[in-house]
Formats: structure tokens, sequence, C-alpha cells
């Protein structure tokens, strides 16, 4: 805790009545006390705040190198600790009311083109280990289905509908949906389940009998760590050199469904995202796409 009593106060609140997570409870302190270091440092007290210290404090910042969306978060806080603060008398008003956030960069998610995903695809294929068959699974399922990497790394093997070729995954809020995947999908499935899966539970002496979907080499459930890492050693393996991740694979299942003609409501229902707005962004993705490849390949898009 902080030591300062109407912080610790309002982070106890956060946790003990809102059960906020612990790690959001940490980034509310962090961005508490950042702005109690700046007001002291010019001999402010927390009740003499107004706009122009405000004001003061995100120039400081942002000029300090501190990114817009930071200080986005930021004033967030410190409108709900304010808002505290004036409930519990601590201040007469709450300053943070009539600030604007400073408005954030937009950064597009990068996708990987078609041709990219099948020479991945293929050359993976090539490899002559014997975990090549889970990577394999692994990266169609990734593409074909767009589910998050938490969402891939719980999946179960009850959770699978092999004969109807979808998955049930829990998402964010603890949603259920149905993800649907492709034939080839179902191919890599049955293969893994079949051949390299018993081989790799079988290692596993703690819980020989765990109904993970993914395992890693010793037989144990899959961790969105080991998952990142696995992506990596996709790379290496290859010598493909894509940037992989797993939201990677999930930005260019959106895109692509949305440049094939796709409703931007079915994606929003096969992403799992809470509102429309946050699939639009994939509007926005293509658009640049299509610009790139102008510029790219049009043969004037560069003369003047």
């Amino acid at each position: 805790m902080s030591n300062i009593r109407e912080i610790d106060e309002f982070l106890a609140v956060l946790e003990y009545e809102y059960r906020f997570s612990k790690y959001t409870v940490i980034s509310y302190e962090t961005d508490i006390v950042s702005f109690y270091k700046f007001i002291f440092s010019q001999g402010v007290d927390i009740s003499d705040v107004d706009n122009q210290i405000i004001r003061n404090y995100l120039s400081t910042e942002l000029a300090s190198g501190k990114s817009k969306k930071t200080m986005c978060r930021r004033l967030s806080a410190l409108r709900h600790f304010y808002a505290y603060l004036n409930e519990k008398k601590y201040v007469q008003y709450n300053p943070f009311i009539f600030v604007n956030s400073p408005k954030k960069e937009i950064r597009y998610p990068s996708v990987l083109y078609l041709n990219q995903i099948n020479n991945l695809l293929e050359e993976n294929k090539n490899r002559t280990d014997e975990l090549m068959i889970r990577d394999q699974c692994i990266l169609e399922l990734l593409y074909s289905s767009g589910v998050r990497a938490s969402e891939l790394v719980n999946i179960r093997l009850t959770d699978i509908a092999l004969r109807q070729n979808n998955i049930r995954v829990i998402g964010k809020g603890n949603k259920e949906r149905l993800v649907p995947f492709n034939k080839s999908t179902h191919t890599w499935i049955e293969k893994y389940t079949k051949e390299l899966r018993p081989i790799l539970i079988a290692r596993n002496k703690e819980n020989p009998v765990d109904n993970h979907l993914f395992l890693n080499a010793y037989g144990k459930p899959l961790t969105t760590r080991g998952l990142e890492f696995i992506l990596k050693n996709v790379e290496k393996q290859t010598g493909l050199n894509y940037g992989l991740h797993p939201h990677l694979f999930r930005h260019t299942f959106a895109t692509h469904l949305l440049e094939e003609g796709a409703d931007l409501r079915v994606i929003q229902e096969l992403l799992g995202h809470e509102s429309l707005n946050t699939t639009q962004i994939y509007t926005h993705v293509t658009e640049e796409a299509m610009k790139n490849q102008f510029e790219t390949f049009h043969p004037r898009a560069k003369k003047h």
C-alpha cells in the first residue's frame, strides 16, 4: 500500500467492495501515486487541485514520454479516485469531471496476408520433429477460429464437436460461444489427438488423465506463455520471420473474413466481442491494406 491514508482507503474499497483484481488495484495505485508525487513537487494539496494543475500534470507526463493511452488510463483512475474523495469529504469537488482525455493514437493491428498463412502452414508441415503435429494443429485452429490465446489453452476434449466442426470456448466474462473451424483443422485435430496426444499424456505421471486438448512436451496443460514459446519456435524451425503471436492470428482471421464479405456482426459473434465498436477496427485494417497494396503495385502510385 501507499502509506497515504486516503489512497489506501480507496484501494481497499476497490479490492474488497468492488472485487477488483490485484493487478487492477496495483494499476490504480501507480496512477494515483504518480499524480500525488507531481502535486507535492508543486507544493499543492489534494484539495487545491484545479484544471490548470491537471493540465500541467498532463503536459509534464506527456513530455516525459508517457503515451496518450497511459494518460487516458491515469485520468480515468484519478476521476474515480476524486469522486471517492469528494464523497468522503476529503475535497469539495471533483476537478477531473471537466477534464477531457487526450485523444489516443489509433494503432491498427497487423495481419498476415493469405499467401503468408499458406506459406506458414506448408513450411511447418515439413518439420520432422514429433511436436510438428501439435504445432500444426495449433496454427490451423488459431487461423480458422480466431480464438484468443487464453481460450485456446483452456479447450478441453469435451469442448470439441468434430462431427459439427465446432468448439465450445469460454471467453471474457466467462461467456460461452461456439466457434466453427474448417476441414483442414478437423483433419489435424484428429491426427494430433490420435497420434501424438496419447504419447504426451503418458509422460505426465502426476495427472495422466488430463482433459486439456493441448499439452506441452511433458504432457501437462499448455499455458499462454507456452503457446507464445511454441509460435516463436515455429518461426525458428521454418525460417519464417512473421512476428508470430496468438493475437496476430486473431486479427488475420477477422480481417480475412471481412475482406471476403462477411457481415461485421457475424465477425463480432465469432470473436466474442462485447461491442461492435471493438470489431469495427478491422474495417480500418482492410482500408489500410488496400492503400498499401495500391501504393505497392499500381505502376503510377509513386509517380508525381
